[in-house]
């Protein structure tokens, strides 16, 4: 009974955590390695996009709370999603237009469309706080847990109960279907295949007559896409904060590169592989070792390797390590 109760508690605080944190962060990095594959550069803003776009799903979703629509179990959020998706489409064409149009068209290096994307970077991050304010704002409604711990324990007899929040599971189906439609698009449509061959090689692309402006907006739309519903996916789960996007961006980019910056596969699995990291490195084992050892040596501290205030520094040192020992990543992306 102890080893299920061990078990238990690793899903409950681990497991489960990691999948659905995984799955956002690899929401996050499939937009960063689409404009590095097809834009070539370093989107610094990706983060403070995903703020935009979670912050137009949660105006729109206090808006149908208030005239009492919902969704019964699930959250209003999931009705407000296509409305904060068209919000991000808009912001980020606008941008491209006003902005990156200038420097494309100039044939700028690849290091001042980064430094560029900073500066637009701190602008969306302000535009943000001016509109919603700083502080935490909660907008999930709906049931709140698949399965409490306490249902769980009554179930099985155990002592350890696991708990499945509604926004976990969510998340991994949502996560699940946008990778599936973003595949099938890339690989059967014509608007697809352009951009790959874009990607692949721009030059014979233009001469094989894809047009580079149609490419560039549909990039911009499919990352609209992806980065409102990374964001509103991990303000479900936890809460909604601008400055919580901001410090995002490194895990996210960690994610791209330790998958491979440039390879949509390699971002998926860099998004599980941060993930992870983080979840297991900050969890405290001292729950899971008292069910494994014998009283005499269960330990009496946290045993928990670093605080959950570095998760941040995890993803750090595996980003330092990947580029220093592969900097094409796990599946061979584009060197850094």
């Amino acid at each position: 009974m102890d080893f299920l109760n061990a078990i238990i508690a690793v899903a409950n605080y681990v497991l489960v955590p990691g999948i659905a944190y995984g799955s956002q962060l690899a929401l996050g990095a499939l937009g960063v390695t689409l404009i590095y594959g097809i834009l070539r550069f370093s989107n610094f803003a990706h983060g403070d996009t995903m703020a935009f776009g979670a912050m137009v799903t949660v105006l729109a979703t206090w808006w149908l709370q208030s005239i009492g629509v919902s969704l019964g179990p699930l959250p209003t959020a999931l009705l407000a999603l296509p409305i904060g998706i068209l919000g991000c489409i808009g912001l980020l064409l606008a941008t491209d237009r006003l902005v990156y149009r200038f420097y494309r068209e100039k044939k700028a290096k690849p290091v001042i469309l980064v430094i560029v994307s900073m500066g637009v970077m701190f602008i969306m991050n302000g535009i943000v706080r001016f509109i919603i304010g700083p502080d935490d704002q909660q907008f999930l409604d709906g049931e709140r847990f698949l399965i409490s711990a306490r249902t769980f324990r009554e179930m099985t007899g155990l002592d350890e109960g696991l708990a499945i929040r509604s926004t976990q599971a969510i998340t991994l189906v949502t996560a699940v279907v946008v990778v599936a439609l973003l595949f099938w698009f890339l690989n059967r449509t014509r608007a697809g295949k352009s951009m790959r061959a874009y990607s692949d090689n721009e030059d014979l692309a233009l001469l094989s007559g894809v047009n580079p402006e149609r490419v560039v907006m549909l990039t911009w739309i499919i990352v609209a896409a992806l980065a409102t519903t990374a964001g509103v996916l991990y303000g479900l789960d936890k809460s909604f904060k601008p400055f919580t996007y901001f410090q995002l961006l490194l895990p996210i980019f960690a994610s791209a590169i330790v998958g491979g910056l440039g390879n949509p596969l390699g971002a998926i699995a860099g998004g599980f592989v941060i993930a992870f990291s983080e979840v297991t490195i900050t969890y405290a084992w001292k729950k899971v070792l008292g069910y494994l050892l014998p009283d005499s040596l269960a330990p009496d501290g946290l045993v928990q390797l670093l605080s959950t205030d570095y998760k941040f520094a995890v993803s750090f040192v595996i980003l330092l390590i990947v580029l220093l020992f592969r900097p094409t990543g796990l599946f061979k992306g584009q060197s850094v």
